[in-house]
């Protein structure tokens, strides 16, 4: 059936007008292919949910990564160590801490607190003896994230020693 349809697409003058782009002819198949190809895969980089390439450009050097609510990295440093890391980086923010969690026999942990109107978070969970991934969100309301500050937040818990 779909070959039958080619063919009268093909041949019949009198079919309805054909997109360029996908008409393709044994001479520009392939790179008319290459070229839907690139389009689609530029598409895929820019939508929302896709941020892998502009995050990676983003935290070029720093490992740092924006995620649909925050920013994650992997940071070196084990889960209590990170966590402290991350206390002192609330405090020297003046985010005083409102909750904390720990899970899995530590091998996870968050901690909470508010600064004007975000909520801020980090979890902290084990990644290997002297890896932990570190995830950083600041939240406005139900729909409303605030990534620079979780991104600049995060940067401060990376580079803190």
């Amino acid at each position: 059936m779909a070959a039958a349809l080619g063919t009268r697409c093909d041949r019949d003058p009198a079919f309805p007008a054909r997109l360029p782009l996908l008409t393709f002819d044994r001479m520009t198949s392939n790179l008319k292919w290459r070229a839907a190809g690139a389009l689609v895969v530029g598409l895929a980089a820019l939508m929302p949910g896709c941020l892998a390439a502009g995050a990676a450009a983003a935290g070029a050097g720093t490992g740092i990564y924006l995620t649909s609510r925050g920013a994650e990295s992997v940071v070196q440093g084990p889960v209590d160590d990170v966590e402290r890391r991350a206390r002192a980086v609330f405090a020297e923010e003046g985010i005083p801490v409102t909750g904390s969690q720990v899970e899995n026999s530590g091998d996870k942990r968050e901690i909470k607190g508010k600064k004007g109107d975000l909520e801020v978070t980090a979890s902290v969970e084990r990644q290997g003896d002297q890896t932990s991934k570190v995830d950083v969100s600041a939240r406005k309301n139900l729909a409303v994230w605030d990534k620079d500050y979780a991104q600049k937040l995060l940067g401060k818990i990376v580079a803190q020693k």
